[in-house]
């Protein structure tokens, strides 16, 4: 299977949504991070390893849509293994809710969109990149 015209059109949409994602995961968690002391105030309940992890992610997610963009088949392993990491972040979330953590709403929401983003770009990398021969 080579990859189509419409094949190539959904991985560039499909990178897109990586990259802008990242970078706007990258200047919110730093605005979080190392903002101004209201900047961080107005984030509210964070939690630490929640929002350590999606600054950090939002450099692999920018690789993975690069990759995806270029057609490179390595970006298909990169976003599994975002899809797989978010995941098991989301689980450690979801016991630290469970053991009486405090966190904000906007949390959940936005594990529950990372989570499902990746999984909708992880279908399409593997898709239309996943079964084409080696070159």
């Amino acid at each position: 299977m080579t990859i189509t015209k419409s094949s190539s059109r959904a991985l560039k949409i499909a990178a897109g949504v990586a990259i802008v994602f990242g970078a706007l995961s990258v200047f919110s968690g730093g605005v979080a991070l190392f903002g101004s002391d209201e900047a961080r105030a107005a984030m509210g309940a964070v939690v630490p390893f929640v929002l350590w992890f999606n600054f950090l992610a939002g450099f692999a997610y920018i690789v993975a849509g690069i990759g995806l963009f270029l057609q490179h088949r390595p970006a298909i392993w990169i976003s599994l293994g975002i899809l797989a990491a978010t995941i098991l972040v989301f689980l450690a979330f979801g016991i630290h809710v469970w053991q009486g953590g405090t966190y904000e709403m906007r949390t959940l929401g936005a594990m529950i969109l990372r989570t499902g983003v990746w999984a909708v770009i992880s279908v399409v990398a593997w898709k239309h990149m996943g079964k084409t021969p080696r070159a």
